[in-house]
């Protein structure tokens, strides 16, 4: 190799040593500091002639000490090429520095160990960050489970008492005859049937909680929709609506059955409830895999939803978009946190008086 050219290469390693973002270290088989680049002295503080008296174990960490000497003997004896882990050193300052370490050895052309190359990475924000977030994780948990604690209560007792009051209302229906014939007392009657409704209506959204792993199972999609469809087999019947199921019978999904019930049959229903007076219901029931999720869709030539007027309150509670006299607004919100508590997700895409195609993302089994 020419003279000039071996030097612009000697050159070329000494700048990407000495200007890499990332400390670079060369140690001794000893674990003595031989060479360090500018990163390494701003990291650990100290300067290169200070660091240059010490070993890496003089200001290592007494507790990642052990692992980092094991993983230097596994490179020395052959058993490994080279090792990454997670460290602590002490700065001059006294105080505690986080490092990524990425150490690997270089041998003579007979295989004898010369020196370590080590990169260190400060990571001391990314474990701080880390920390802080756990924390907020940790008590985001807690409140959580307060507050399903707290829902608990509050729907038992709320249940209790509309209950009571139900019970006292027909008690007074039975005795004063007279009493029940007013308008008031209508109006009293009614508001003990609503409040007792919305007790209902918590208590279902209380129940909705993440699901652990061991309530889950694999389940046939394809026999759930049978079931769902048994189920509304009258109700369909009786408006002459017509049902295709092209559902895959070897689609199998991650699911609580209760749920899948619920939502299957929660869907089916809001297609049948949401028919256009104005043509012939009919619904359309597929699935696909995608990715790592079956996907449930059902489609209706309805009255669809006005996406762009209602679609950021479309899964929101108490939140109806059109005028039976029986729509709650509750369906669609329990159903979707049903979905989401199994992993999943919905997605809608609708026409106003043309229809509506509801697909459901379920971890495929």
């Amino acid at each position: 190799m020419p003279e000039s050219l071996s030097l612009i290469k000697d050159k070329l390693f000494e700048n990407i040593f000495n200007f890499a973002h990332g400390g670079i270290a060369i140690l001794s088989t000893k674990g003595k500091w031989i060479k360090v680049n500018q990163s390494v002295v701003k990291c650990l503080g100290y300067s290169e002639e200070e660091l240059y008296q010490l070993s890496f174990q003089d200001i290592t960490h007494k507790d990642d000490l052990d692992s980092d000497l094991g993983h230097m003997r596994s490179l020395i004896s052959g058993k490994t090429d080279n090792y990454q882990i997670e460290k602590r050193y002490f700065r001059k300052n006294g105080s505690i520095v986080w490092t990524l370490l990425s150490v690997s050895l270089v041998r003579d052309v007979d295989g004898r160990p010369l020196y370590f190359i080590s990169q260190i990475h400060d990571i001391s924000k990314q474990n701080e960050d880390k920390s802080r977030l756990g924390a907020l994780l940790r008590v985001a948990k807690e409140q959580n489970n307060r507050l399903s604690s707290f829902a608990d209560i509050i729907t038992h007792n709320l249940r209790t008492h509309a209950s009571n009051l139900l019970t006292l209302f027909d008690f007074i229906e039975e005795e004063y005859q007279l009493l029940v014939k007013g308008e008031n007392f209508g109006l009293l009657k009614e508001s003990i049937n609503n409040l007792d409704e919305t007790v209902s209506h918590l208590a279902e959204v209380a129940k909705i909680k993440s699901i652990e792993e061991c309530k889950i199972e694999s389940l046939n999609l394809s026999v759930f929709v049978r079931h769902a469809l048994y189920n509304v087999s009258a109700l369909a019947k009786n408006i002459n609506c017509t049902i295709e199921n092209h559902i895959c019978e070897h689609h199998k999904v991650k699911a609580v059955p209760a749920f899948l019930d619920s939502i299957i049959l929660n869907f089916l229903t809001n297609a049948i409830k949401y028919r256009s007076d104005c043509r012939g219901c009919i619904i359309k029931l597929s699935s696909e895999i995608i990715n790592e999720f079956v996907v449930f869709h059902i489609e209706d030539n309805g009255l669809g939803i006005d996406l762009e007027k209602y679609g950021d309150n479309l899964f929101q509670m108490y939140k109806t978009f059109h005028r039976n006299k029986d729509a709650l607004g509750v369906g669609l919100f329990i159903t979707k946190n049903h979905i989401e508590s199994l992993g999943g997700c919905v997605d809608v895409k609708s026409e106003v008086d043309k229809g509506t195609t509801f697909s459901v993302y379920l971890k495929s089994a």
